[in-house]
């Protein structure tokens, strides 16, 4: 997928292929800038008007949802069977509408309801994240941070979608807000069985609701695979480098790494490896060679040439 900007094409998700299963909750780190955010409004196909799609698939139930018209996607795909928490809920609510409303709106559009019964519904999913139902009645102005993350989660929920994408879902929150959202995500997926996608640079966030994980750096997954044994034993040094850089409260202190230099160009990606620039172990294939995504084994997958290599 690329952004056309004055200067040329930028190309922000290139070549990055993963599959959500059933009940499952994959999450997607990496810098800011890297792609995370805009291969979910791919999926969502919220792209702004300088995007495209250049080539590939976005498969539903075994149907590429690219080929459908807007008007079949907007009545059968979005918010029905994906729907998404966006970034920011302070800026996702709409000020002069109840919250009652606004997830009531997209019952009523998607499905077949009187108004009565769809605010209905809204008051059981406002309870469902753990608001009391009359919250219903309030405006956005009258929530706390908290609340309004609640509110857009509730919408997200509100037609029972197969996949919700939560795209930092805990910015701007403080901490002990963050850990009640983050109880309510955990809750919702084993009570609705619902798939997810969690966007997040926060690598704590997604130990806590993600089965796996793929670690995308400047438009391409790096590394891709389950939580625990990327975070025990990471193989591409950028994601090495990713977890240094997160510091732990568990074991003994140790200082915390930095990744030399900043992200590259997407306008003019170096050759090769696009890590190759701020890579310790940068051999001479990396600067020449794109290394391809390849299966490592146990349910993992690695984009490096040092791969089977001893580190130098």
């Amino acid at each position: 997928m690329h952004y056309e900007v004055l200067r040329g094409h930028v190309k922000a998700v290139d070549n990055v292929s993963f599959q959500v299963n059933l009940k499952e909750s994959i999450g997607l780190a990496g810098e800011s800038g890297c792609g995370k955010t805009s291969t979910a409004l791919a999926i969502l196909r919220l792209l702004p008007w300088n995007a495209k799609i250049i080539e590939g698939n976005i498969t539903l139930g075994g149907e590429n949802i690219l080929e459908m018209t807007d008007k079949e996607f907007r009545n059968d795909i979005r918010w029905k069977r994906i729907s998404m928490i966006f970034q920011g809920a302070m800026n996702a609510l709409h000020p002069t509408y109840t919250i009652g409303h606004q997830i009531s709106e997209a019952i009523l559009k998607h499905e077949k309801a009187t108004k009565q019964e769809a605010l209905e519904r809204a008051e059981k999913l406002i309870e469902l994240v753990g608001m009391e139902a009359e919250r219903v009645n309030r405006y956005p102005h009258e929530l706390s941070g908290g609340m309004k993350q609640r509110s857009v989660t509730a919408m997200a929920l509100a037609c029972n979608p197969d996949l919700v994408i939560a795209d930092e879902p805990t910015t701007a929150l403080d901490v002990i807000v963050q850990a009640q959202v983050l109880k309510v995500m955990k809750e919702l997926r084993t009570r609705l069985d619902i798939s997810m996608i969690v966007i997040s640079h926060d690598l704590s966030l997604i130990a806590e609701t993600c089965d796996r994980i793929a670690i995308m750096y400047a438009g391409k997954i790096a590394e891709l695979g389950d939580v625990a044994p990327i975070y025990k034993e990471p193989l591409h040094p950028y994601t090495e480098k990713l977890i240094s850089a997160f510091p732990s409260v568990i074991g003994p202190r140790t200082e915390l790494s930095s990744i030399p230099g900043f992200p590259p160009d997407l306008l003019n990606p170096p050759s090769g490896c696009r890590f190759h620039p701020r890579c310790q172990y940068a051999m001479e294939v990396c600067r020449k060679k794109e290394a391809p995504l390849i299966d490592a084994g146990n349910n993992r997958f690695i984009a490096c040439h040092l791969f089977g290599r001893e580190k130098a």
